[in-house]
């Protein structure tokens, strides 16, 4: 939709008889008034997707090298010729000689205010006429650089992105796009100047300090973004870097599992009933297999009076529910001391303990991997449901983890937990996807051959690419002994469950608290939740 001021443009421009460019692209109308859609010049580039990231300044392109068969993303902002690059300069100039400590304490709307004044008593003084055209990108490149994320802004913006790294000077920056997987950008960093100067003002963002004597950064910023970042050449040879993992406002939710492919319908009905009952499941899986994205997406399923304690290193998980404590770790000041530990910081060992007294139902740890997990199964022997993610490729795999240093956990400990989702970053078609490969069941114990008995409930088939099921499940035969049910009440409640997530797939609905409020009034009344669902599907069956 475009925006209040660009109306203005528009109007102007259609009095004074001066034609308004469209460009339709991929059914987009895109005006090129403001930041034009340049030509592609390299003819080994064939443009595979044009869409909007911030209109209608900032546009992505994704191409395709047929040379080289890779992916090139490229952000495209508005122009400047050599006049509006000039005059950016020098307020850019004028800027950095007024602007005061305090400016980091501002809110966005004040930062942006001061912005705007600033420039037109700068062009003012200085008898600069610019178009409104030109002042608008003036201001783009301001509020870019001096409240956004500068150079990366467009990145950071687009929400098919979801890491951004940096490997150093005149390195192209790279990202990990929900389509195309890792791809190299058109943004590049040219001296180690410009890259120390923008790790300090992301470490600034983060409210943390990075420097020579201290070169590395771990933070988040106030939008929640991750950062990792080193400094210079001090433990990085060819300069400074970073690493953001873009944090989702909206996060992933059971019908973009479906629409993904990332699980079937069944399995996510499958998940919810374990969630309801309160078993406690590990998502298992590689580097950015989406393992945490599935754990937000069957948390949704705690029922809405349940309290949770979530525990992260940074803010990844985003619930709807309202007795929710959200708990992050805290780096300490100083040297670290003879417990390894520096003065005031707390570790996800520290959470964890305190999540136990504060009797929450639902424990959910973003990612294990130290002597907190040892306490987290702990906490599942003594009835508190948890949640959480490690690297593993199978179950074997996270047994072996668990069992060695750092970690220690007792195999016969593991049996408090219930459930194992396996999942795995693959190729489909020529597509990098996610797929959950197995759902598996910890049964119990076998102390003659200190094994783990399992039952795999779900399971993917790589060659048709569709999810099977086994056929038995120990959590349905475990929801009819606790609720009296036979087996015939069991599938029937099942299958009601498939239909809520079927039609939550048919209705492309996909907005977290809009699932929440349908899962909700499920638990209060299902009978009258099912009849309005059977009776909407076919209506729409209908018509």
């Amino acid at each position: 939709m475009i925006d209040t001021y660009m109306l203005k443009i528009v109007s102007k421009l259609r009095k004074n008889n001066r034609p308004l460019k469209i460009r339709v692209v991929q059914g987009e109308t895109i005006s090129s008034a403001l930041t034009p859609i340049p030509k592609v010049e390299n003819p080994n580039y064939r443009i595979e997707k044009i869409y909007r990231i911030n209109y209608p300044y900032t546009f992505a392109r994704i191409l395709f090298d047929k040379k080289n068969f890779e992916y090139y993303y490229e952000a495209i902002e508005p122009p400047l010729n050599q006049r509006l690059s000039e005059i950016l300069r020098e307020v850019y100039s004028s800027l950095n000689q007024t602007l005061k400590f305090e400016w980091y304490l501002k809110t966005q709307n004040e930062k942006e205010t001061y912005l705007t004044h600033s420039v037109k008593k700068f062009l003012e003084s200085r008898g600069i006429e610019l178009s409104e055209l030109d002042q608008e990108r003036i201001f783009y490149y301001l509020k870019r650089d001096f409240i956004k994320y500068q150079k990366i802004d467009p990145l950071i913006n687009d929400e098919y992105i979801e890491d951004i790294s940096c490997d150093g000077v005149n390195v192209p920056i790279y990202i990990y796009h929900r389509l195309y997987g890792s791809i190299k950008t058109n943004i590049v960093f040219s001296d180690d100047n410009e890259l120390n100067s923008f790790i300090v003002y992301i470490a600034q963002k983060c409210m943390k300090q990075i420097s020579v004597s201290d070169p590395i950064l771990d933070g988040t910023t106030p939008e929640g973004h991750r950062v990792q970042a080193t400094y210079s050449r001090e433990v990085t040879t060819r300069g400074g870097t970073f690493t953001i993992r873009r944090f989702k406002e909206k996060p992933f939710t059971p019908t973009d599992l479906i629409k993904n492919g990332t699980a079937s319908p069944e399995m996510i009905a499958y998940l919810w009933l374990g969630v309801e009952l309160g078993e406690s499941m590990i998502i298992v899986g590689g580097p950015a297999s989406g393992k945490t994205s599935t754990l937000n997406a069957i948390a949704i399923f705690i029922p809405p009076a349940a309290k949770i304690v979530s525990i992260e290193d940074t803010r990844e998980i985003n619930l709807p529910h309202q007795n929710w404590i959200p708990g992050t770790t805290r780096s300490g000041i100083g040297e670290k001391s003879i417990t390894g530990k520096a003065s005031g910081e707390i570790d996800m060992y520290d959470l964890v303990r305190a999540a136990l007294r504060q009797r929450p139902r639902y424990i959910i740890v973003g990612e294990v991997r130290g002597r907190e997990t040892y306490t987290m199964f702990q906490a599942m022997a003594t009835g508190h449901t948890t949640y959480s993610t490690m690297h593993a490729e199978s179950v074997k795999a996270m047994v072996n983890r668990l069992e060695n240093p750092p970690i220690g956990t007792p195999r016969i400990l593991m049996t408090a937990l219930n459930n194992v989702i396996i999942q795995t970053q693959v190729k489909v078609r020529d597509e990098i996807v996610r797929r959950i490969k197995e759902i598996v069941e910890i049964v119990g114990f076998e102390p003659e051959t200190n094994e783990l008995i399992t039952n795999v409930v779900f399971e993917w088939d790589p060659k048709k690419d569709r999810f099977i099921f086994r056929g038995h499940s120990y959590l349905f035969d475990k929801i009819i002994n606790l609720r009296n049910w036979t087996h015939e009440e069991m599938d029937k409640e099942f299958e009601r469950r498939v239909t809520v997530i079927k039609y939550l797939d048919r209705k492309n609905i996909t907005d977290f608290r809009d699932i929440w409020k349908i899962i909700t009034d499920y638990y209060r009344d299902p009978n009258e939740t099912i009849g309005r669902i059977m009776k909407e599907m076919k209506e729409s069956e209908n018509t």
